[in-house]
């Protein structure tokens, strides 16, 4: 009988598909199916506790695994986290059939489990796991409070002549609800659902708040020094921590930039030389950037908008200066990010610097970009524009009002041309 073994597990809602492997010989050993109740838990650790040393590996231990994955991590067992495309990658290279049935899918969990490197273990959940709900529950919020204004809008436009505007507040639509006296049965029957959509945006509202107060109490509590970055708020901080996680799992800014997609796609062929933009990675963080990013192109003393403008002086567009400008962020992010990790392992770190790596450069040019301290990483003066035209503008009114001039292309045009390649490789 076998003392080591792997148990693979391919998890669904209503059961679990078992599949015991060899570790040497990667050929079966056993197989089972228990449902996934409390009674079918106890069935399925009374059948793994035959062999003495065992492993599981359980598919999508962030997805539909989690529950299976979290219990046996609180039993005291050792479990690895499979993801779906490389056990399904497992599977069509390994078995060579379009076959797929639970005991395939087990089978190339656990060849997964044995055969890649970077399967990573289950930690228990801790406290950037409820955060991480909290901050999910807060934008399940604020998507159902949008719907309740967008109806209460549409219901108090047909009651108003004229219309109303499309910024409407809870107190504003309450003025309007009391000024009507409607006549007839519908408008009546109108006012009355209004109402009740008014009720709706209150009660969110509250909801809303105290959301935003616990994920403020837990960031605060995390003790990261993200929210002392100019864009970077309570809601913002709290989503980064929680996407992020461990942040010793990137080994350099690159490869954050890659998972948060603010890093373009090298399609480069031959010498010409083109990057594409990327839209996949994790969406959530790439928004959090980018609200990080809006933020600093309102404000014209910060070194964020000033960035911009650079780029839109050397001929980009706005979306694409606005794409080099989220891609420097996520390089601030990050050298953040590593600082707090840094403090919290109690070495001493600075926290503008990245982790040791080799150097890959001698140019003089790139050692003394990266000593220079960044101006971003504080916040900028408070200060009234000196004139109507250097205002509070948005991205969008930015991006028209920097197209970048004659005498701009032409002083862009008299430096030496970078290409982007070196742009983005460039340390910061």
């Amino acid at each position: 009988m076998h003392d080591d073994v792997l148990v693979a597990v391919d998890p669904h809602k209503a059961h679990n598909t078992l599949m015991v492997l060899d570790p040497v010989s990667h050929s079966a050993v056993d197989e089972a199916e228990f449902p996934n109740t409390h009674d079918g838990y106890r069935d399925m650790m009374r059948f793994a506790r035959r062999w003495r040393q065992r492993r599981w590996a359980v598919e999508g231990c962030h997805g539909a695994g989690r529950h299976v994955a979290q219990h046996l991590v609180t039993d005291g067992e050792v479990v690895l986290d499979v993801p779906a495309k490389l056990a399904a990658r497992i599977r069509i290279f390994s078995q060579g059939h379009g076959r797929k049935t639970d005991r395939d899918d087990a089978t190339s969990v656990g060849l997964a489990a044995l055969q890649a490197a970077g399967v990573a273990p289950v930690v228990p959940d801790d406290a950037l796991v409820s955060l991480r709900l909290w901050c999910d529950r807060r934008d399940e919020l604020v998507s159902l409070r949008t719907q309740a204004i967008c109806r209460l809008h549409r219901l108090l436009a047909e009651l108003t002549p004229g219309g109303l505007r499309r910024d409407l507040s809870a107190a504003r639509a309450a003025a309007v609800l009391g000024r009507l006296r409607p006549r007839d049965d519908a408008s009546r029957a109108r006012r009355a659902v209004a109402a009740e959509h008014l009720a709706d945006v209150r009660s969110l509202d509250g909801r809303i708040q105290a959301a935003r107060e616990r994920i403020a109490a837990m960031v605060e509590a995390n003790g990261t020094g993200l929210v002392s970055l100019y864009g970077v708020g309570p809601i913002v901080a709290g989503r980064v921590l929680a996407e992020v996680g461990d942040v010793s799992r990137f080994p350099n800014k690159d490869h954050f930039a890659t998972y948060n997609g603010t890093a373009p796609i090298d399609v480069s062929s031959g010498e010409q030389v083109r990057h594409r933009l990327n839209r996949s990675g994790n969406r959530r963080l790439n928004h959090a950037v980018h609200l990080m990013a809006v933020t600093q192109l309102r404000n014209p003393r910060c070194e964020g908008r000033a960035y911009y403008e650079r780029k839109r002086s050397e001929g980009k567009t706005g979306k694409e200066a606005m794409r080099c400008l989220k891609r420097r962020l996520s390089d601030v992010i990050y050298r953040q990010l590593v600082a707090d990790h840094y403090a919290k392992m109690g070495l001493c770190a600075p926290p503008t610097t990245e982790r040791p790596t080799l150097p890959t450069s001698t140019s003089p040019t790139r050692s003394s970009r990266a000593a220079t301290p960044r101006r971003w990483l504080a916040r900028p003066p408070v200060s009234k524009p000196s004139s109507p035209s250097t205002g509070r503008r948005n991205a969008s009114s930015a991006s028209r009002s920097s197209t970048p001039t004659l005498s701009s292309r032409r002083t862009s045009s008299s430096r030496p041309k970078t290409s982007r390649r070196r742009i983005f490789a460039a340390s910061s």
